[in-house]
């Protein structure tokens, strides 16, 4: 899903909190599990949700992932079997919700927004995860291969992810959507510097519609972004709460906030740069403006002083009447070309004096 942070959600006027609605699905959901327990690891590909509640019971961790849109048959199954929150079950409905944690008696639930580069701008997936009591449960609408890194390390025995619980699993999946912003963001900065190059060399309309775009990606993604350092800290302040956290957690959820922290000083370093590109080109528009009417000053003034003579032998007071006062100039033999010559000398002394000034480009 793009950048638009005023997107539909069909809800019923009236209805109750929690309660889930019919929704067009695009992305049609698919479950899949992991469970592990020591060395060993069982993975189950293609199950439903009563099959996954099975799964649970077993001793040891199991990953249940669901790729796809949920429909709202299988968010009430699962409501049902997890003992999920309606709240919650609402909020995965609900795209793109605004990250954040919350706690419930039963489990944790948290929205992330996992961003995505698709080759002009920047787009913004919601990434659910629930904990519970032996198991971790993980949405995800957009490409599967997200995932994919944490199951090809839990593939590996003896890891720290294989000999932890629950909670390990839990950040480690966090850490994983977190993480995903820095290529995005590295992406995004080769382009501002692609900006830049051009607007030092040619701005145009076109630049400013790109800057202007790139300012409104850096809004909203800084506003999607932000929250999801106080999801990390809120998490950092509960991990004393053995039923979720083990306390030796704590070193890993300070990496993952850090990782938050360098996230948005990048998101403030960009922004400032745009900015200043902004900036730049509205000073760019306004020097070529100047120099478009200093140009246009300098041709003007040029013509006022052939435009007095052209004007002064317009009148065309010729000497047939024999007045004293009349213009002898019009009966001279090259008095023509000799008013074409005093204007050109006239034009051209204007010019090498203007240049002099540095008033044409030239000069001092």
């Amino acid at each position: 899903m793009g950048f638009d942070s005023h997107r539909d959600h069909t809800r019923k006027v009236g209805s109750a909190p929690g309660t889930l609605v019919d929704m067009p699905v695009t992305t049609p959901a698919r479950l899949w599990a992991v469970h592990y327990l020591g060395d060993d690891m069982t993975e189950y590909p293609d199950i439903d949700a009563d099959a996954a509640r099975v799964i649970v019971k077993k001793e040891g961790v199991t990953w249940i992932h669901i790729q796809g849109q949920p429909d709202r048959q299988l968010l009430d199954r699962l409501g049902i079997l997890f003992d999920l929150h309606p709240l919650a079950l609402e909020d995965v409905q609900t795209l793109v919700q605004r990250p954040k944690l919350d706690i419930y008696q039963e489990q944790l639930f948290a929205i992330l927004n996992l961003p995505r580069w698709n080759g002009e701008s920047v787009e913004l997936e919601q990434f659910n995860l629930f904990i519970g009591e032996g198991y971790v449960l993980s949405i995800h609408a957009g490409e599967e291969e997200v995932v994919q890194a944490v199951r090809r390390r839990l593939a590996k025995a003896r890891t720290r992810l294989r000999t932890h619980g629950t909670d390990y699993l839990f950040y480690a999946l966090m850490d994983l959507v977190v993480d995903q912003a820095f290529p995005v963001l590295e992406t995004f900065g080769e382009e501002v510097e692609a900006l830049e190059e051009v607007l030092l060399e040619r701005p145009s309309r076109d630049l400013l519609s790109a800057i202007y775009q790139h300012k409104r990606n850096l809004m909203i993604l800084r506003r999607q972004l932000w929250p999801t350092r106080e999801v990390v800290s809120q998490l950092m302040r509960g991990t004393n709460d053995e039923e979720y956290f083990a306390p030796d957690l704590q070193p890993f959820l300070q990496d993952l906030y850090d990782h938050t922290v360098h996230i948005m000083d990048l998101l403030e370093t960009y922004r400032d740069i745009v900015a200043s590109m902004l900036d730049v080109y509205l000073s760019s528009v306004s020097n070529r403006l100047n120099d478009i009417m200093r140009v246009l000053t300098m041709i003007s003034t040029i013509f006022i002083p052939l435009t007095f003579i052209v004007g002064v032998y317009g009148m065309n007071f010729g000497n047939n009447t024999k007045s004293p006062w009349a213009m002898p100039e019009l009966n001279w033999y090259y008095g023509y070309p000799l008013v074409w010559g005093v204007m050109l000398v006239i034009a051209a002394g204007m010019v090498v004096f203007f240049r002099r000034k540095g008033w044409l480009g030239g000069g001092r």
